[in-house]
């Protein structure tokens, strides 16, 4: 996913910095923030997730360390429904990249987990009754069951 959609950006002390409206705060511009940004709203714009039910970058407690989701979305009924893990184009998907994103997934117990660096994404369904992770080719779009 390569830069789709556009972002208010502005310079300070030659630095860019990206208008984030989910934290309604300016962001510095990093290449994972991009991916961040570019991500939600094509979550928003595309799998028609209202901005109301995706939380950006908030903290979780785990194994009592801080650490912190990059995406969470909910379902209408305020379940976590799909944990979403950003990194930069540069860094690889890989089984650290996973890992990470079960740590988050073991606390929320979501029903998707995603990975993307922006030039690839893996969507992967959750299954908690039968224990059971399978690939998905698409995120799902949302729906109100």
């Amino acid at each position: 996913m390569k830069n789709l959609f556009s972002l208010k950006t502005k310079l300070v002390n030659s630095k860019e910095y990206l208008f984030d409206e989910l934290r309604k705060k300016w962001i510095l511009s990093t290449p994972e923030e991009l991916v961040r940004q570019q991500f939600w709203k094509y979550l928003n714009l595309i799998k028609k997730y209202p901005k109301s039910l995706i939380a950006i970058e908030k903290k979780i407690v785990i194994n009592g360390l801080n650490k912190r989701f990059d995406l969470l979305v909910f379902d209408e009924l305020g379940k976590p429904h799909i944990i979403i893990e950003c990194k930069s184009p540069k860094v690889k998907i890989d089984q650290k990249t996973l890992d990470q994103v079960l740590s988050y997934q073991n606390k929320l117990a979501a029903n998707f987990i995603v990975l993307t660096n922006g030039l690839k994404t893996y969507c992967i369904e959750i299954d908690l009754e039968l224990q059971k992770a399978s690939y998905k080719k698409e995120i799902p779009e949302f729906s109100i069951v």
